[in-house]
């Protein structure tokens, strides 16, 4: 299954506003950064962008495996994720070291940590 182009941060800016108006939670093997939307934005689902850079994961074959995973990660947790956040998530290299199940359970773990749906955005 794809992600949608709605489900997906796609313009700079969205990735910046996540960055600085967000929380972080560490989660060892990549980082969990969420922002909720205000209200008055666009009432699309929950949107996931996915970061891989050089100097933390490698070169370019490593990078795309990382990126894949965590994609992966979200597609199969996206029920975990309140339809108002946008969420970043930041690759290390030690993501590729480990199972896809001990990173599902990190993942899972940090969507614990994601504010309830506000009654507002219901």
């Amino acid at each position: 299954m794809r992600l949608r182009a709605g489900q997906r941060l796609r313009r700079n800016g969205d990735f910046r506003a996540v960055r600085e108006q967000g929380r972080r939670l560490d989660c060892g093997v990549f980082q969990f950064t969420w922002r909720v939307r205000p209200p008055g934005e666009s009432a699309t689902p929950a949107r996931v962008g996915v970061v891989a850079s050089r100097a933390s994961v490698g070169n370019a074959v490593m990078r795309a495996r990382a990126k894949r995973r965590l994609r992966e990660l979200y597609r199969k947790h996206q029920h975990l994720v309140p339809p108002t956040v946008d969420l970043v998530l930041t690759a290390r290299g030690s993501l590729l070291r480990i199972d896809f199940a001990e990173a599902a359970q990190r993942f899972i773990h940090a969507c614990g940590k994601l504010p309830p749906p506000s009654p507002t955005h219901a």
